[in-house]
């Protein structure tokens, strides 16, 4: 039988680790109360719930009710992405990023083109890095979100996130950040980087997928 081959591309995926196992088990065979039950059965799983959130909150320094949980970063970035459009399509259409985004956050820019919305698709340098006077030249009067990941997937580099969110801040634009990357590996502060949404993941930090 051939020997299975080493797994190295954790920027992928990761495997669950067994102190996370441990304490999600009891919740898929003791504690199986649906958390938004109003009997007993849903009160432990419920409380899991906000701990989590609280965790997740205390990471980014963010507020526990502003936590949102989605089946992972692809439907966290659509909603970010899409939300934004939709609540804010009456101060204007434009929406900017980067081309070396990850296709979660360019396939909902593309559907939003589609529906009448402009999307400026900025490049990056050698360095692979968004030039911030670039950015600051494309914004516009009708530019309603700017979203920039926060480390790359494939060639890790890191994006001055805290610059970005300053610019977005100075000129009231909303700062959307993919950091499924970055939860974990860099430090992250949704207050003092300006970030108004943050997209996150388990599996990528030995949480489970979805």
């Amino acid at each position: 039988m051939a020997e299975s081959p080493i797994y190295l591309d954790y920027h992928a995926t990761t495997p669950v680790d067994r102190r996370v196992v441990d304490v999600m088990l009891p919740f898929f065979t003791e504690y199986f109360g649906k958390p938004s039950s109003s009997h007993s059965y849903g009160w432990l799983p419920e409380a899991a719930v906000k701990k989590s959130r609280e965790t997740i909150a205390a990471t980014i320094n963010a507020q526990p009710e502003e936590i949102v949980f989605t089946s992972g970063a692809t439907e966290a970035n659509n909603l970010a992405i899409k939300g934004v459009a939709e609540a804010y399509f009456s101060h204007g259409k434009h929406i900017i990023t980067v081309l070396t985004e990850h296709s979660a956050v360019l396939d909902p820019c593309r559907y939003l083109e589609s529906l009448g919305f402009e999307v400026t698709y900025l490049p990056v340098g050698t360095d692979g890095l968004v030039s911030l006077p670039m950015l600051k030249k494309t914004i516009r009067p009708e530019t309603i979100l700017v979203s920039v990941m926060a480390a790359n997937n494939e060639i890790g580099v890191l994006q001055p996130i805290q610059e970005i969110g300053a610019l977005c801040q100075e000129h009231e634009i909303l700062f959307h950040t993919d950091a499924a990357q970055a939860i974990g590996k860099v430090p992250l502060n949704v207050l003092t980087m300006n970030i108004h949404m943050m997209s996150m993941t388990a599996h990528k930090g030995y949480g489970p997928i979805g």
